[in-house]
C-alpha cells in the first residue's frame, strides 16, 4: 500500500513537471514573437526616421529653395541693395 502511494505521488510530480514544462515553453514562444514584433517594428521606425531626415535634407536645400522662388514665384533678386543710415 505504501508503494503504491509513493508510486501516485511521484507519477502526479512527474506530469505537474511535465505540463509546467509544456506551458514555460509556450510562454517562451508568445515572448519570442513578441519580440520579433517589436524589432520589426524598430527596424520599420528606423527606415521612416531615415527617410524623412533625407526628405528634410532634400527640402531644405539652399539652390532648391533659391530654384523654387524663381521658377514657382516669380521672384528675382533684387538689384543694387544699398543700406542707408540716418544721422540724428
Amino acid at each position: 500500500m505504501m508503494r503504491w502511494m509513493l508510486f501516485l505521488l511521484l507519477l502526479t510530480a512527474l506530469l505537474a513537471s511535465a505540463v509546467g514544462v509544456v506551458v514555460m515553453r509556450h510562454e517562451a514562444r508568445l515572448q519570442f514573437v513578441a519580440l520579433q514584433q517589436t524589432e520589426e517594428a524598430r527596424d520599420q521606425a528606423r527606415v521612416e526616421w531615415s527617410r524623412l531626415q533625407l526628405e528634410q535634407a532634400w527640402l531644405a536645400e539652399s539652390g532648391r529653395i533659391e530654384r523654387h522662388a524663381r521658377e514657382a514665384l516669380d521672384m528675382r533678386r533684387p538689384e543694387g541693395v544699398g543700406i542707408l543710415v540716418e544721422d540724428r
